[in-house]
């Protein structure tokens, strides 16, 4: 009796210290913009963001092909893709950030938490530090996180013509939303 409780305990012992899933990921993560500067809409969402958290640290990745933004209308995605972007010399944009107050979010319980994100932003060629407000919702065992920051256009070398300076914001407003699984190892 006294080994099988020893055993017992051993084993309780062992899951209390068992690392809690520390990585979340997704691949079908969905970043918007809209550069709207006149009565056109000018916006386009990508649904194929992936997307890295390590809840331990609050490292996080995020990728997407510029190709993969989509339009309401063809020409302006083919406008977007070969005049703007230019999305053959410069396939993705990248973040790599820090949540600045990981301490504060509870990975381990449902529930709601305000983010705060630091970090650097490719695109076009160019790099640029941006900081962002967002939520992170935790929901059995995934993470939900959301976020909206601007862009100026021309920090990222992306020049608007002048035959549409009026339909086209000199800003883009980026809005991410990526539902995030454990990743499994």
């Amino acid at each position: 009796m006294r080994i099988i409780t020893l055993l017992l305990g051993s084993c309780l012992i062992c899951l209390a210290k068992a690392p809690a899933q520390d990585k979340f990921f997704t691949r079908q993560g969905h970043i918007s913009f809209d550069a709207t500067g006149g009565m056109e809409k000018i916006a386009a969402n990508n649904r194929s963001v992936t997307c890295v958290l390590d809840s331990r640290t609050g490292a996080l990745q995020l990728s997407a092909l510029l190709k993969g933004f989509e339009f309401e209308k063809a020409l302006m995605q083919e406008h977007f893709n070969e005049n703007y972007v230019e999305s053959d010399k410069y396939p993705k944009a990248d973040f790599r950030g820090q949540l600045l107050n990981n301490n504060e979010i509870a990975y381990t319980k449902d529930g709601v938490s305000n983010l705060k994100v630091k970090g650097l932003l490719s695109i076009h060629g160019q790099t640029k530090e941006v900081t962002a407000n967002g939520k992170i919702t935790v929901k059995n065992g995934k993470i939900q996180a959301t976020a909206e920051f601007d862009v100026l256009l021309s920090e990222f070398n992306i020049t608007i013509p002048g035959l549409v300076k009026d339909k086209v914001s000199d800003h883009a407003k980026i809005s991410v939303d990526c539902l995030l699984e454990p990743l499994k190892m």
